[in-house]
């Protein structure tokens, strides 16, 4: 049996448009089972371990912007927990997509929805193969968003005949944590190019290089259209 899995999360909200969060992003983490990434999970652990974050849950928003449990972490310490992310995320076989709206040219609710139900349906009508190699495919969400649930369910069950759904816990799943990942460099590449970082982005990083080659470029390896 040849299992697909994809764990899904989302960035902004499907509120007015605001310039604090001016897109709402989903991304979609692809694994197949038989791909086995338990000795990349182990090493993560122990790295984590490691550096005093035992079965710590990567929340990268905060982690960047240093918020929530991360307010009186070091600058140093908060990176050296994204760059243990992404080596793992480097070392293992999985693939991402996302799709996203400027949520200032959507009218209301029902369009936004509308929009991104569009692009995800797309995006598995042309990846028709990819989804029926496997004969079974999973997708893990945490239902964080009635609105995203909705589409979630309805897009895949329309287009899919073998798929299940399962509401997961973020801490549990570290791929969950890549797809948080995955929704914040998105964010950070849209707003690369329209100039819009904030200051602790940008000292986070150090410099726009640096998010582009470290960061974003080894991203991209992984990025099905």
């Amino acid at each position: 049996m040849r299992e697909l899995s994809i764990f899904i999360d989302e960035s902004g909200d499907f509120g007015e448009y605001a310039s604090i969060s001016p897109y709402y992003i989903v991304a979609l983490i692809l694994h197949h089972q038989e791909l086995d990434i338990s000795e990349q999970l182990k090493k993560l652990e122990i790295s984590l371990a490691d550096a005093g974050f035992p079965h710590h849950c990567i929340h990268a928003g905060p982690l960047i912007r240093r918020e929530n449990e991360y307010a009186f972490e070091k600058l140093s310490t908060r990176q050296g927990i994204l760059k243990r992310l992404m080596a793992f995320i480097r070392h293992i076989d999985i693939q991402y997509t996302t799709v996203y709206i400027e949520k200032k040219h959507m009218t209301d609710a029902v369009d936004t929805a509308g929009k991104l139900s569009k692009q995800l349906s797309r995006f598995i009508r042309e990846h028709d193969a990819l989804f029926r190699s496997a004969n079974s495919v999973k997708v893990y969400y945490d239902n964080g968003q009635v609105e995203l649930t909705k589409i979630i369910s309805s897009v895949f069950n329309t287009l899919l005949e073998e798929v299940t759904f399962r509401k997961v816990i973020p801490a549990d799943y570290r791929l969950f944590q890549v797809a948080d990942l995955v929704c914040t460099m998105t964010l950070l590449r849209l707003k690369l190019e329209t100039h819009s970082l904030s200051k602790s982005e940008i000292l986070f990083f150090g410099d726009e290089r640096t998010l582009k080659k470290n960061y974003l470029k080894p991203l991209s390896e992984k990025y099905i259209s």
